[in-house]
């Protein structure tokens, strides 16, 4: 018994090696690509660097990043982003799950279900921008017409939030029901079977069944996009350019890097950017991980 167990232990110890020997030339390219970007972002951060005052730059300290917390901009941005977060998110786990189960259980034409789904994620995210900039348009839009009001949608906040969250749901709910399609291709047909001989409801089916074995599928797709979407730049730059308090951070970071040509601000605002992102996959990682193995054979 007890050489059983060493023999197994040894082999775990070798494909812990071996996986690592495999992952080694990814990581040693993401490092050679994003540590150096972040670590001169950290330096840039610490200093006062102005290109328009090229021959005023001096260290600042953290006084960057106390300049950009007890700004209300930064706020509101956090505010912005977090809402769009939230919101988008939540409507494509939905409408993603049911597209993932429509494609799941077609019966005919499956390839061209699939392949007419991911079409709108296809499309480059600024041409959609445009896309859904000139349907809305009161000049050269046509929803308006369609459904009958004479409303400009990019001339209040509320109503451009609208727009900027129907384009991010029509872009990437496809990636989330591509990610939950994946989880559910790996479900025993058998248990479905079980369930309807037992006399399984269809909704006790997927609460019961789908759901729970789902849910690290459910997890990474949520991870992924809560990622992606905290980031959510191209379609508020196309629409609205930040106007009307529709501004993200990833705008306000833009503006002060690109616009301003203040490094040391913009540098800051990116850190603090980094920092969030880190955070929102780190309570991922560490809040969920333990429901990840739940779904695991064995686990």
């Amino acid at each position: 018994m007890e050489a059983q167990t060493t023999k197994t232990s040894s082999r775990t110890r070798s494909e812990r090696k071996l996986a690592w020997m495999l992952c080694a030339p990814a990581v040693l390219a993401m490092l050679l690509v994003t540590a150096y970007p972040i670590a001169y972002a950290v330096v840039l951060s610490l200093q006062n660097v102005d290109l328009r005052f090229p021959n005023e730059n001096s260290f600042a300290g953290l006084s960057n990043y106390v300049t950009v917390l007890t700004s209300s901009l930064w706020w509101t941005d956090i505010f912005n982003t977090v809402f769009l977060m939230v919101v988008t998110v939540s409507i494509e786990l939905v409408l993603g799950m049911a597209i993932a189960l429509v494609m799941h259980r077609a019966i005919f034409g499956r390839g061209i279900v699939r392949t007419s789904v991911l079409i709108p994620y296809g499309i480059i995210t600024v041409v959609a921008a445009f896309a859904w900039q000139f349907a809305f348009a009161p000049e050269t839009g046509f929803v308006n017409d369609l459904i009958g009001v004479e409303t400009d949608w990019f001339g209040g906040r509320f109503t451009s939030f609208v727009v900027i969250i129907l384009a991010e749901v029509w872009k990437t709910t496809p990636f989330m029901a591509l990610l939950l399609l994946a989880g559910l291709v790996t479900i025993d047909g058998q248990l479905y079977e079980a369930a309807r001989v037992d006399g399984a409801s269809a909704w006790q089916r997927f609460t019961r069944i789908t759901l729970p074995l789902m849910k690290p599928a459910i997890l990474v797709a949520l991870l992924f996009r809560t990622l992606d979407a905290f980031r959510v730049f191209d379609s508020i730059f196309i629409m609205t350019r930040g106007a009307l308090d529709t501004e993200s951070v990833s705008i306000l970071g833009y503006n002060q890097l690109i616009s301003r040509l203040n490094l040391g601000l913009g540098s800051a605002v990116s850190v603090l950017i980094f920092i969030c992102v880190f955070l929102i996959a780190l309570l991922f990682v560490r809040g969920f991980g333990a429901k990840l193995d739940e779904g695991r054979p064995g686990g």
